[in-house]
């Protein structure tokens, strides 16, 4: 039954509306802060509808103890109250604003001390629904979390202390008198009354918790855009039951949907179903499923069918088209489990932009009306799908533009469905579509005390997840990635990973996390065997913990199928950097030895790559191999090309482009090219090389790089047999898939140089050169012999006592460094949803995106070369025909262009900065991507390298950035 006061406060005259919760100072513009709270639950309810798969709303209800009708309206009315602590000395924030406020509240204002809104609402809160018959006790109660839900709309959880500031006597005393108490309840009343949200939960449990705070924040986003609410500002309603009745109706009488559905519809949000489409319309480069495709299509449809959501681990050797594996799997599951879009999860921001490509196609070849695909990484700016005004800082309209979107801002190509919309370019926001390709990076930080993180949740939550080359982290990295499945498993949504060097017992591991979140006592689960076969894939089910493996029979054949040899050449080589150009190279040394290995390339042609430990090493061969094959004529630059990740975006990126389109699958490959790189073409990159030589690295990591030799010979001998010799060179032929491992010696012994430990361990790479050292060459068998080589190198750990003495003060420091990196991680990660009591809990040490943790070591530093000109004007170019942009506003392709000559250095290389007459821009200052940029200012009249400290650097066009340190 409805108060009748709830009635006639929501009439003409009802509530006072002087109470502002937005406003426009240069337009003395205000909307009351009702109003936006009315705005912000209907939104809410929308997303509700538009964005929230089934899987989702069913796991609130359930975590509510609710029906889906109650929860939703539960949901709005929480959403609604998220501002209510506006009601406040919040107020007094805007002179203008609090002018015109009523007498009556301003002369109650009592002592309030300044609080910020957020935690005002959750205070306010707790004791409003605990007089709504909310269950008010302990942490864990409907009305405190429901209280931390609504004041977490900013980010973060806090601590409700229901017998501190947020017991009834400290809201009295803390947010005004008592006609600010009425104020506040009155709103509080007439939200729920008007949303219908009357039900009472028993209960809030933490992942419902979790959605429902990300739900808030996404509503609260949308309903807080200018264009959304200044044209109600200039046009109130006269009550707030007009305003929300007229939230519920087509803005326009031209319009289809109602004013905030087509808020939600605008943003990109709204989620879509693919229309079918048969295999080889998906996957347009494939002619037909592979036998491990084919066994997830025919054997594992039946049993998510049967059994519901649960994680599927791929593995198989690189290049056997696992992804394509892992996009039928998440249509399986998308259709049996209520889930909606895929989100890739990828190592490093060049793998994503390839696998971008990927997903675009595959969305396209479905033909949808609308389905848009975005790219999260902190660099995604470089990528074409991120135009200009993505870079955007919001700036001054005018008071029309506040009316009418700016072209492009708001509008979206049509031509294109998989563009993403302009809302949906916003950083952690691009996380929101319904189809993702993003750094594992950006999902960690759902699972560290960072800001937003239940945003992030909700993002992957309600759609398959697929975590692609897990084999690639370190121990800590890990240890969050098993948080995040935790997690993932808890929010019932299905999980995808794809190996090819994954060790079984950290395969085991992640099963394990996400059944355990799941529900299953990990007691129970430790007696359970889940050793994924290679090739082949292990399916265990939420449900019931059951494992389902691909089919025996199937398996072997499909290893018969791709089954190919290639070979790994141990080499023992002396270690000397190249230092003076007219220096002659030792005949054993390993500068001679890699030039003698592509010799053959650079005069009768094909494609080979040298992979080296570190960037320094990668300059110096390339200045090596250029200067010994300039009597071969090659085109420094062009056929012999250097690659790394010390090059200015604008360099690197058109060069990797470059190389994936010649040496990829259907690329027009060159008569000749030998490409010096560190890591970049290690994974992901689908391209094909002829010849392979790599420094010593860890035997997982050699096996990575081995997956590009050859890797299409067996495509191309079933489409164009008689083409093989166009495509590979008679000599490469012969020779057959090589890999040469450079083993660095000293006295007859292996010897890691200083600086090569970027990835590996010293025993990782002692015990990979005794491994290969057992038999020359090392025949490798793919895909079968790749579980026994990874065990090999993982033996130790299982059988310590094998270590030989030579091995053992290495191996122990291998051991404390991996469990010191473990105990971080799950120090670092946010506890698992059945360890949460209080929501705070989640941001116990609270961190920003730009702090958190997802990787282990330094965070590196962004450097910008320029040139200092006569006079200390800035350039970005020696001639000085390229002014640095100034300010005071910058525009978005200035932006750009800055951030695509910014170069990553660790940061122990810039912490002396050289004293430099021209200062840093102050506009740079004002800008969340470059105010953390450093200057390395060249002067073009005194050409050299850059001190900061005992650290030279100075950027050259054909090398990059080079490093020396003075000694």
């Amino acid at each position: 039954m409805v108060c009748v006061g709830v009635v006639e406060d929501g009439r003409f005259g009802g509530l006072p509306l002087c109470v502002w919760g937005k406003f426009i100072q240069r337009f003395r513009l205000g909307y009351p802060v009702l109003f936006h709270m009315l705005d912000v639950a209907v939104v809410a309810g929308e997303l509700w509808d538009k964005y929230l798969t089934l899987q989702q709303r069913r796991l609130i209800a359930d975590g509510l103890g609710l029906g889906l009708a109650d929860a939703r309206k539960v949901v709005m009315f929480w959403a609604g109250c998220h501002d209510l602590g506006k009601v406040s000395r919040f107020q007094e924030c805007e002179p203008v604003g609090w002018a015109r406020v009523s007498d009556e509240l301003r002369a109650d204002t009592g002592g309030w001390p300044l609080m910020r809104h957020e935690r005002a609402s959750m205070h306010a809160m707790a004791q409003i629904l605990a007089e709504f018959g909310y269950p008010l006790s302990g942490n864990a109660s409907p009305a405190v979390r429901a209280a931390q839900i609504i004041g977490g709309h900013h980010g973060w959880f806090h601590q409700c202390d229901v017998r501190g500031s947020a017991s009834s006597a400290g809201v009295q005393a803390e947010l005004g008198g008592p006609l600010w108490q009425e104020v506040r309840l009155r709103y509080a009343a007439q939200v729920r009354h008007l949303t219908g949200g009357s039900a009472v939960p028993s209960q809030v449990s933490v992942p419902a918790a979790v959605l429902i705070s990300g739900l808030v924040m996404v509503a609260d986003r949308l309903a807080s855009q200018p264009h959304v609410w200044v044209p109600r500002a200039m046009a109130p309603a006269f009550g707030a039951a007009e305003h929300y009745a007229a939230a519920g109706r087509p803005a326009s009488p031209m319009a289809d949907e109602s004013w905030a559905a087509q808020i939600v519809t605008d943003s990109g949000l709204e989620r879509v179903d693919l229309p079918p489409a048969s295999f080889t319309t998906a996957h347009p480069h494939l002619e037909h499923p592979n036998q491990l495709q084919e066994s997830v299509i025919r054997q594992l449809d039946p049993v998510i069918a049967d059994r519901g959501t649960g994680i599927l681990v791929v593995t198989d050797r690189t290049g056997a088209g696992k992804t394509v594996t892992a996009l039928e799997a998440q249509r399986i599951f998308n259709h049996h489990c209520d889930t909606r879009g895929a989100a890739i999860l990828q190592p490093s921001t060049a793998i994503a932009d390839a696998l971008y490509e990927t997903l675009v196609t595959y969305v396209a070849a479905h033909r949808p009306e609308r389905a848009p695909v975005t790219l999260v990484h902190s660099h995604s700016y470089l990528n074409p799908a991120y135009t200009d005004h993505a870079l955007a800082r919001a700036g001054q309209l005018t008071l029309d533009e506040y009316f009418t979107p700016r072209p492009g801002i708001h509008g979206r190509p049509e031509h294109k469905v998989t563009v993403p919309d302009p809302w949906l370019r916003g950083f952690d926001r691009a996380l929101l579509a319904q189809f993702t390709v993003a750094t594992l990076d950006q999902a960690l930080m759902g699972v560290l005390p960072s800001r937003y993180s239940a945003l992030r949740m909700l993002a992957m939550s309600g759609r398959t997840v697929i975590i692609d080359e897990a084999h690639s982290y370190t121990p800590y990295t890990l240890t969050l990635m098993q948080r995040l499945v935790h997690w993932l498993g808890a929010l019932g949504c299905p999980v995808v990973v794809l190996s090819a060097t994954l060790p079984a017992e950290q395969s085991a591991g992640l099963i394990r996390s996400y059944l355990s979140g799941a529900g299953h006592p990990p007691a129970d689960l430790a007696e359970r065997d889940f050793t994924v076969p290679y090739p082949g894939w292990l399916f265990a089910a939420a449900h019931d913990a059951s494992a389902t493996l691909m089919d025996e029979k199937t398996r072997q054949t499909h290893i018969r199928e791709h089954r190919s040899t290639a070979s790994i050449s141990l080499t023992d080589v002396t270690h000397q950097p190249y230092g003076d150009p007219d220096r002659i190279a030792d005949t054993d040394g390993r500068l001679q030895r890699i030039a003698r290995e592509v010799e053959r390339v650079a005069e009768h042609g094909g494609s080979a790559a040298i992979h080296t430990q570190t960037v320094a090493e990668a300059q110096d061969t390339y200045r090596y191999l250029r200067r010994a094959f300039e009597a071969a004529g090659m085109a420094a630059g062009e056929e012999l090309v250097l690659l790394h990740a010390r090059f200015p975006g604008h360099q690197r990126e058109p060069l990797t482009r470059r190389i994936c389109d010649v040496l990829g699958p259907r690329g027009r490959r060159p008569r000749r090219l030998i490409a010096v790189t560190t890591n970049l073409l290690d994974m992901g990159l689908d391209i094909d090389l002829d010849v392979q030589v790599s420094d010593l690295a860890s035997l997982h990591r050699l096996l990575q790089r081995m997956g590009r030799l050859w890797r299409f010979e067996s495509l191309w001998r079933d489409h164009d047999p008689h083409g093989l010799d166009a495509r590979r060179p008679t000599w490469v032929r012969k020779q057959g898939p090589v890999m040469t491992v450079l083993n660095p010696v000293e006295d007859g012994r292996t010897a890691v140089p200083d600086g090569w430990l970027t990835g590996d361990t010293e025993f990782w790479m002692h015990r990979t050169a005794a491994l290969l050292s057992a038999s020359h060459p090392y025949q490798v068998r793919l895909p079968e012999d790749v579980p026994d080589l990874v065990q090999q190198l993982h033996a130790p750990a299982q059988h310590p006592a094998r270590v030989p003495d030579a091995l053992a003060d290495l191996y122990t420091a291998h051991v404390a460094a991996e469990r010191h990196a473990t105990y971080l991680g799950a120090t670092q990660a946010v506890p698992p949803p059945d360890r949460v009591g209080s929501l705070a809990d989640l941001h116990r040490r609270p961190t920003t995106a730009g702090q958190a943790a997802t990787r282990d070591g330094d965070r590196p530093r962004r450097l910008l070369p320029c040139h200092v000109q006569p006079g200390g004007r800035l350039t970005l170019d020696a001639h000085g025909n390229v002014p640095l942009p100034q300010g005071p506003r910058l525009k978005p392709h200035e932006i750009r262009r800055l951030l695509q000559c910014a170069v990553p250095v660790p940061a122990a290389w810039v912490q002396q900065a050289p004293d430099q007459d021209a200062p840093r821009p102050k506009a740079w200052t004002e800008h969340p991507l470059l105010s953390d940029l450093i200057l390395l200012a060249h002067d073009p009249q005194h050409p050299g390298p850059v001190c900061f400290g005992r650290h030279q650097l100075h950027m050259d066009h054909e090398l990059g950035l080079v490093h020396r340190i003075l000694t």
